[in-house]
């Protein structure tokens, strides 16, 4: 799709829904197209063969943007972290771990004005990363242990719905990927719509819990 395709979809993600709070010349869609550019620029073929992007990106801005930027920082971290997952599939490109987007100051930048690094960064245990996304849009961030996905409120993936077993299934840390296993659920789990009782996990598998929806990022 190309950047322009990238930068209209980052505009789309954080550039309208936060164009009023900002005064500065200072964009967001700005900090995306330099996030692809280093990107681009430090991707490295891995031990696998695949092209391999940073994952860590530190921005730092001058103080009174990063006044305005830190009234959003959440929502425009995660924005500009979607981007960029956006933009690796568009190139496949493959992370080492999680994306993770920092912001901070230097009192010596005026505003307009910002630097950005990247880094590659393994994910927690060595594995790649990743995340369930639930259907209402929640993003859960895979830790080294895993997340147990179930009715249970105990749950790292708590979900209320009586089709959905009280431990339905596991997302287990296996090498540096993540292998799905069933729990001995009472009406099953299954990837793509085929059941499964264990399936190593692949970006944007689609989990079906019972009659609950996840997906499965691999980021």
């Amino acid at each position: 799709m190309g950047l322009k395709g990238f930068e209209r979809r980052l505009e789309r993600l954080v550039e309208g829904a936060f164009a009023r709070a900002f005064k500065s010349s200072l964009r967001p869609v700005e900090l995306g197209r330099r996030l692809t550019r280093e990107m681009d620029h430090q991707r490295t073929v891995n031990v696998r063969g695949t092209m391999a992007a940073p994952n860590d990106f530190t921005i730092t801005l001058g103080p009174e943007d990063h006044a305005q930027f830190a009234e959003i920082e959440d929502s425009l971290s995660s924005s500009l972290a979607d981007a960029a997952r956006e933009h690796a599939r568009d190139e496949s490109y493959t992370f080492m771990g999680p994306v993770e987007i920092h912001l901070e100051i230097d009192p010596d930048l005026s505003a307009g004005s910002f630097s950005l690094s990247a880094r590659f960064k393994e994910g927690p245990g060595g594995t790649t990363g990743g995340a369930l996304v639930l259907n209402d849009g929640t993003r859960i961030t895979l830790s080294g242990t895993g997340a147990v996905i179930g009715r249970s409120p105990d749950c790292s993936v708590h979900i209320a719905d009586s089709s959905v077993s009280r431990r339905h299934a596991e997302v287990r840390p296996e090498g540096d990927g993540w292998l799905l296993v069933d729990l001995g659920s009472t009406n099953g789990t299954r990837v793509n719509g085929a059941t499964v009782k264990e399936r190593r996990l692949v970006d944007g598998d689609a989990i079906t819990a019972g009659d609950a929806k996840l997906r499965f990022e691999a980021s």
